[in-house]
């Protein structure tokens, strides 16, 4: 009598705790093929490596559990990362040129979720467009060519946000770690997180227990901007100069970051946690394959039968629950 529940319920806990299991396997197995894994070097280039994709991947989760989807995140990083290079490269100090960043990133965000929540169009649509937009807003903004972040203290300073070290570690894995457990306090431990939920559950449900659903839709696409700019202004200080094609295939990867995490596309399911776990997959996933030598095209192939293995054990998982 007791055994069904008990397999039952670690059935369960398998399939909620998959990403992690599937992390695990990936380092054993990458260590089991190559001694170079486990070197502390190759362990800190995974993190700093991985940071980037996370960051915005935790913007895009708040997104994703109201049943929405932002493709805009890349372009988005791309133009704010052109803006922290121009405002360094006349002088602006980091806590001026960053804050303004992430501002606009946010704002840019603020403006698909306006169009989403009271334009009723659909999120696929409104941030297709957006991607568009911003993409060629960045190319004008640049005119097609990289800024630098030019000389002297000021560049020093904000190169130290991409490129720095505190006690051995890259800043940006340190970034990272803050901006996780800043997403997890706000989407586990406030009103708004517990309203994010509740409108990607059923938003008609949450719009008559008297839940503001367009203010939540508008709010979580202005914190996917201001994570996608965060992200911008990591890979500009790292590389010394905004790209104009920057974040190029971004939003894909931040979204299967969240997909592996265990976020439902259909919302109103996921975690935060799973959602940094997805990132470092696909980080290992691609050191790992680095290391072997495996083609780039290959990995492309690799990463897309990851996303879609772990779409279906999701899909399995809802149809069961």
């Amino acid at each position: 009598m007791t055994a069904t529940p008990m397999k039952r319920s670690a059935v369960r806990l398998l399939i909620d705790n998959k990403a992690f299991l599937a992390l695990v396997l990936l380092v054993v197995v990458s260590a089991a093929m190559s001694d170079n894994f486990l070197t502390g070097d190759n362990l800190l280039n995974v993190l700093r490596q991985t940071s980037i994709n996370a960051i915005i991947a935790m913007g895009v989760t708040f997104v994703i559990l109201t049943a929405g989807i932002d493709l805009s995140v890349g372009a988005v990083l791309a133009l704010s990362g052109a803006f922290a290079a121009s405002m360094t490269a006349s002088g602006l100090a980091p806590w001026i040129s960053v804050p303004g960043s992430i501002a606009a990133g946010a704002a840019m965000g603020m403006v698909s979720g306006l169009f989403v929540a009271f334009g009723r169009i659909q999120a696929f649509v409104v941030t297709l467009v957006a991607m568009t937009v911003v993409r060629g807003a960045t190319l004008v903004y640049t005119d097609g060519r990289p800024i630098s972040i030019g000389g002297g203290d000021v560049a020093d300073a904000f190169w130290q946000l991409g490129g720095g070290y505190w006690m051995g570690i890259p800043i940006p894995i340190y970034l990272m770690f803050f901006v996780f457990v800043l997403c997890w306090a706000v989407l586990h431990h406030t009103r708004f997180g517990r309203h994010v939920y509740a409108v990607g559950g059923n938003e008609q449900v949450a719009r008559l227990s008297g839940i503001n659903v367009n203010r939540i839709k508008v709010s979580v696409y202005a914190i996917a901007g201001a994570c996608a700019a965060l992200a911008g202004v990591v890979l500009t200080a790292r590389l010394g100069s905004a790209q104009p094609t920057a974040g190029m295939t971004y939003e894909l990867d931040a979204i299967a970051a969240v997909v592996i995490g265990g976020t439902s596309l259909m919302g109103g399911r996921g975690r935060i946690f799973g959602t940094l776990v997805g990132a470092l997959v696909i980080g290992v996933l691609n050191n790992a394959l680095n290391i072997l030598g495996v083609s780039s095209y290959f990995q492309m192939i690799a990463k897309g039968a990851v996303i879609l293995l772990a779409v279906l054990i999701d899909s399995r998982s809802q149809s069961s629950s």
